[in-house]
């Protein structure tokens, strides 16, 4: 069933409603659809591989730009129960909608944040000595028996513990009532499948994590889950792989496609051969050539890098069915499509250009910007109508 929710700027903290109205239909300027189905059956797909591992959803950054409110609320429906955060306004809206949910707050334990976490019952990823014993005196000032993580760093250096420094937290976890309850850590390079540093770093935390008694694990992000039971431990942390990113770069995607952005034709146009297109006339026709001009540009995530110049082919748009190249740079809120190989009689002004679908991924974008999939989803429709389709209640 199709679902519109609010504006994209406040997506985040609505669920989807009912089918686009015909006024938003004809004066919105683009139309970013995110498919629900297609993220919980990615996540299903990422459960089975990792059998008997538990398999959590890292929604972080609004779900990857794809709504937090929605994507969890499918997600729980289809039962995940362990959630992954950054911030306390995301583990919040979690908790809104999943109101017995495990969640885990990735950025750590700030100062003075301890009633915080305690009203909305999430867990703080511990990093350092200092948010460890903050977070303990905490727990005895209070007397609750509040949850944590603690991240211990195996080769990323940036958050974490060292393992010299998650050594010295054993005794307090051979202590008991330690409030402990996952011991995790990252991958740096796993969607190289061949990468030695893989090796290096399951090694390293299969050792200090062994020496946790009782305490779960988790190191597998979205490509991590692919490299081997090995890597799966307990927990599993999926997060870009969720909503449609390849995880899996060496080799075709397992994953559906999530998101499809479209935008509005507003003008075509013709120019004659040797006329340039945009800003800094970095594109030159080669033959008498129409143009679409669609009302998308960098101010709604579509990179300025993705653009053509004359020396290298740059992103393409679909249109009335056919592939078609961007022409010249892109700007702010336009952008132009070479449509001369498409039938005049099969587009107009007010038709949808198709940025991203139809065979054209987050991924084959994201390589045109010289960025990743991860970039383009928390960048997506800042100012287009967004329409959710599957089940969200």
């Amino acid at each position: 069933m199709d679902r519109l929710s609010d504006t994209p700027q406040t997506a985040a903290n609505s669920a989807a409603t009912l089918a686009v109205d015909p006024v938003t239909m004809t004066t919105t300027t683009g139309i970013l659809t995110i498919d629900l189905d297609a993220i919980v059956a990615n996540w299903t797909r990422l459960k089975s591989q990792g059998v008997p591992a538990e398999c959590a959803a890292v929604v972080k950054a609004d779900a990857y730009g794809c709504g937090i409110t929605p994507v969890t609320r499918a997600l729980w429906k289809a039962g995940c129960r362990t959630f992954f955060v950054a911030t306390l306004d995301e583990a919040r809206a979690v908790r809104d909608v999943a109101r017995t949910a495990v969640i885990y707050v990735l950025d750590g334990f700030f100062p003075n944040s301890g009633p915080t976490f305690a009203e909305i019952d999430c867990r703080p990823v511990i990093g350092d000595a200092t948010e460890f014993a903050e977070w303990e005196s905490l727990r005895k000032i209070t007397g609750r028996q509040n949850a944590a993580a603690i991240h211990i760093d195996t080769g990323m250096n940036r958050l974490g513990f060292s393992i010299a420094e998650a050594e010295a937290l054993l005794p307090r976890i051979h202590a008991g009532n330690h409030g402990i309850t996952l011991v995790m850590s990252h991958l740096a390079n796993a969607e190289l499948l061949g990468d030695p540093m893989n090796g290096r770093q399951v090694a390293a935390f299969r050792d200090i994590a062994s020496r946790f008694s009782g305490v779960a694990a988790s190191l597998s992000n979205s490509s991590g889950i692919f490299l081997g039971s090995q890597f799966h431990f307990d927990v599993l942390r999926p997060g870009a792989a969720l909503y449609g990113v390849n995880p899996t770069p060496e080799a075709d995607t397992p994953m559906l496609p999530v998101v499809n952005l479209k935008a509005r034709i507003a003008q075509i146009r013709q120019i004659e051969r040797g006329q340039t297109v945009g800003y800094g006339a970095t594109w030159t026709a080669r033959r008498p050539t129409r143009l679409a001009i669609v009302t998308a540009g960098y101010a709604d995530g579509y990179f300025r890098a993705a653009g053509s110049v004359d020396n290298r082919r740059g992103a393409e748009a679909v249109v009335a069915g056919k592939r078609c190249p961007i022409a010249g740079r892109i700007s702010m809120d336009l952008l132009a499509i070479d449509i001369t190989d498409v039938p005049p009689h099969a587009v107009r002004r007010g038709h949808m250009a198709t940025l991203i679908g139809d065979g054209i991924t987050v991924d084959h974008l994201a390589h045109h910007a010289g960025t990743i999939g991860y970039e383009v989803l928390t960048n997506l429709g800042r100012r287009f109508t967004r329409v959710y389709v599957g089940e969200a209640d």
